[in-house]
């Protein structure tokens, strides 16, 4: 039981309609439904029934986000994005059917040393450009040969990470020519997958996907639009509605302040309505005077700095207002994008930064 109505709405409805509109933009290929942070902070066990039916795959983090795909229900194939730490993760994986990213040296020689009752799909990361994680060109094809070697090995997918996907950059088309080069020119692997719910979208990074590709779409099957190039934000059903109760009223004349520094000043005579929703659950403490808001189907705008368990808002013009009224934070009717311009910040750090003081309660 939850006495303080602050919650996460998260509809599955809304996540499973974002999936089949991911499928239907693909228009080829196979979909893999990223799962990891919590689900983008949806809750993994609600975001994976309701991708379910619609993925061909998922993927988590690491392997305390995998097993709690598999403590969910889902069965099918998962990939580990981080791949293993550890040598004793690899006997885990043929346990569970995961399948771990490959992306340095130690993770390829624990694989070729390690005694596995029946041997892994693995991904083999190539590193185009992003300079994070993976293996340059060279590295890559004498790595798939020794996984090909490998008793342990069921088979490859050959992967890339975007660096830029989200917006117009010269490397988009760089990482795409080196990652189709790879592919065309190297034999031993069986599916690749190079494009992440922006690079889906990027026509600088887009080909025509065939059987053997894999999209790894994130954001997208949340209902957040990540690209600046292409806009699409209104074919998508924005999944999480972030919710919290009016607590308090206050009256203010002209140029009294409210909260901490006194960051806000009325300009006329105001009517300030406190929110419990603060930075200890995830609203962002930067965010700046006017960042949007709902109430009673109005829009209004954060009023003077986010305490740790609260909120204010400039209510003045809404009519009615009342202690107890539900306030969106973000959600259907209050974009999430916009929210994090005004905390100077990403939608991924918002969804994923509700803490645990927030019921996520299905919708």
């Amino acid at each position: 039981m939850h006495y303080r109505q602050t919650r996460a709405e998260i509809s599955t409805a809304a996540i499973a309609h974002n999936a089949q509109w991911v499928r239907k933009t693909m228009a080829g290929g196979k979909l893999l439904g990223v799962v990891k942070a919590d689900g983008y902070g949806h809750g993994v066990a609600h975001a994976a029934n309701a991708l379910k039916p619609h993925v061909d795959g998922m993927a988590a983090g690491f392997m305390e986000e995998a097993l709690a795909v598999r403590e969910a229900g889902y069965q099918g194939p998962l990939v580990i994005l981080e791949g293993c730490f550890s040598v004793s993760e690899l006997a885990v994986c043929a346990e569970y059917n995961l399948s771990p990213v490959v992306h340095c040296e130690q993770q390829l020689q624990a694989i070729e040393q390690t005694a596995l009752n029946k041997p892994l799909w693995v991904w083999l990361k190539v590193d185009t450009g992003m300079h994070r994680l993976g293996w340059s060109e060279e590295q890559a094809q004498q790595a798939l040969v020794r996984l090909n070697a490998s008793q342990n090995v069921a088979g490859v997918t050959l992967m890339s990470h975007l660096a830029n996907a989200d917006t117009d950059h010269d490397l988009n088309a760089e990482q795409k020519r080196l990652f189709c080069q790879l592919s065309e020119s190297t034999k031993g692997y069986q599916a690749r997958s190079f494009h992440n719910s922006a690079g889906l979208l990027n026509p600088e990074t887009q080909w025509v996907l065939q059987d053997n590709d894999w999209v790894r779409a994130g954001l997208l099957l949340y209902g957040v639009n990540p690209s600046t190039v292409t806009e699409v934000q209104s074919s998508l059903k924005p999944a999480m509605r972030l919710v919290a109760p009016v607590i308090a009223l206050h009256k203010l004349e002209k140029g009294e302040s409210v909260g901490y520094g006194s960051a806000w000043t009325a300009q006329r005579p105001s009517l300030i309505a406190t929110v419990a929703m603060g930075y200890a659950d995830g609203y962002p403490r930067q965010a700046d005077n006017g960042a949007p808001a709902m109430v009673r189907g109005q829009a209004v705008g954060l009023a003077g700095r986010v305490s740790m368990d609260m909120l204010t808002i400039d209510v003045t013009d809404v009519a009615d207002v009342q202690i107890g009224d539900d306030v969106e934070l973000w959600g259907p009717n209050v974009d999430v994008r916009e929210v994090a311009a005004h905390g100077r910040t990403i939608s991924w750090h918002l969804l994923t930064g509700v803490s645990v003081r927030v019921p996520k309660v299905k919708v």
